[in-house]
């Protein structure tokens, strides 16, 4: 087969994971810059042009799109899907992972758990938004942030004024939601693949940091998730429509709650947590659909 990585850094961990794990099973893989292609649109003929060649000889492509260029690299795949390419993540359901508040809209109508949240058209009054999600301290997220950033605890109903003060001044959208405090500065990742659980870790935040991303300088662990909490993953990648994924999940005292699904998630941390080979069941999972 003919693999194509869309990624603009090759040096990045998971790229190269694929890129070997792909040629250990007899496969071309090639990693290719999304910006840097051309999307041609002809009737009846869609294509891609890409440095100097036709991108029509390609069997699937593994979508690594950063939030940074997330319009343009969705209609590269989205692109590619025209031509009848089969893609890991479709660009319509990485659009959706992207966008938190339309994400969690969707994931709450299908009875997914999830801390109480507010979304409001730069309301003023804070202190009604602080109390629909139970009082401070609050979390108060970025609607486009990503590895942790853009993500605020406002501890007080004053602090929490502030940062939404601050955030309305940039016309920032952010989504004010319910702190969690019995998970102690902690959040589980499942990495789901065709549907199924195929790793999952618990990160911890370091000492004083509510964030438990590993970019933030946490550190995570191998757990074995119970019935629930497999349960919500799975359900959660599925009604995003996520055949790969990564789903954040807190613990609480009435169940996993449901954070974030990722639609490129990375590997190295869960590969060295877990100690599984992620990307070998990334690149079955493309075999599956495709030879």
């Amino acid at each position: 087969m003919n693999i194509v990585i869309l990624s603009r850094n090759p040096e990045l961990y998971s790229t190269q994971r694929l890129v070997e794990e792909g040629k250990k099973r007899g496969h071309a893989v090639e990693i290719i810059d999304p910006l840097k292609c051309d999307i041609i649109i002809e009737k009846e003929k869609p294509t891609i042009y890409y440095k100097d060649r036709y991108l029509d000889y390609v069997d699937a492509v593994i979508p690594r799109i950063g939030a940074s260029i997330t319009f343009y690299g969705c209609a590269v795949v989205r692109q590619f899907e025209e031509m009848g390419i089969f893609t890991i993540a479709p660009s319509d359901a990485i659009t959706r992972s992207r966008d938190k508040l339309r994400s969690l809209q969707r994931l709450s109508k299908a009875g997914i758990g999830m801390p109480k949240t507010v979304f409001t058209n730069y309301s003023r009054d804070v202190e009604e938004v602080i109390n629909y999600v139970g009082g401070t301290p609050v979390i108060i997220k970025l609607l486009e942030g990503t590895q942790g950033l853009g993500v605020v605890l406002a501890e007080t109903k004053n602090a929490a004024e502030s940062v939404l003060e601050a955030f309305n001044g940039l016309q920032a959208r952010v989504i004010v939601q319910e702190f969690i405090k019995e998970a102690k500065g902690a959040d589980l990742r499942a990495l789901v693949v065709d549907g199924q659980v195929v790793g999952a870790m618990k990160r911890q935040g370091k000492e004083g940091e509510f964030r438990s991303n590993l970019h933030r300088g946490g550190s995570a662990n191998i757990i074995k998730l119970d019935e629930d909490e497999l349960k919500l993953a799975m359900k959660a990648a599925k009604v995003l429509k996520l055949p790969v994924c990564g789903v954040d999940m807190l613990q609480s005292s009435r169940g996993p709650l449901l954070l974030e699904v990722n639609s490129t998630p990375g590997l190295e941390g869960i590969e060295g947590a877990t100690q599984k080979n992620i990307a070998k069941a990334i690149i079955t999972f493309i075999e599956r659909n495709t030879i």
